[in-house]
């Protein structure tokens, strides 16, 4: 367990609360379902948060951006959904405690890398689907700014293509 804190530690950059509750959510997702590292997108993960515990996920499950398993739903909640893609199964990890009033960063940090998961987490279905695999799509060149920009990301003006940031713009003229 120290050496995987210490990894997600080194990745986020400092230790924190935040990361404390993504290393622990990791751990109840593998407890509920026995999770493994995610090579490809076997191992999907549903964010309900942008926070710093996002980065723990990233690290112990093998869920990132990049390969597309891992989503992010923007609802402000420290909840994690997680999915198994062979066996179609998922948990969802939602963290229930605050931080106590007689505890400062440090100590609350270390309540969370200790205190059972119980106390810490509420485990239940998911409250969504397991997302479809990424899919590769193609780049077209915007009409104003010629960066590529993803096709189904582009917007049509007087049949071009506009990226978000000119499509804008591109309505003025």
């Amino acid at each position: 367990m120290q050496k995987d804190w210490q990894r997600c530690v080194e990745f986020h950059g400092h230790a924190c609360p935040g990361l404390a509750i993504g290393f622990r959510a990791c751990e109840a997702a593998k407890q509920a379902m026995d999770i493994h590292f995610s090579q490809d997108e076997e191992l999907v993960c549903v964010t309900e948060n942008d926070a710093c515990g996002v980065d723990a996920v990233q690290v112990l499950t093998g869920c990132t951006f990049g390969k597309g398993n891992l989503i992010y739903r923007d609802v402000g909640k420290m909840a994690f959904t997680f999915f198994d893609r062979h066996t179609g199964k998922g948990v969802r990890v939602v963290f229930k405690a605050g931080m106590p009033q007689n505890m400062n960063r440090n100590e609350w940090q270390e309540y969370i890398l200790t205190a059972p998961i119980s106390e810490l987490f509420q485990v239940t279905e998911p409250r969504c689907e397991l997302p479809p695999k990424a899919r590769i799509v193609k780049s077209v060149e915007c009409a104003c700014c010629n960066e590529r920009t993803m096709e189904h990301k582009t917007r049509l003006h007087d049949g071009k293509p506009y990226c978000s940031d000119c499509f804008a713009s591109a309505l003025k003229k």
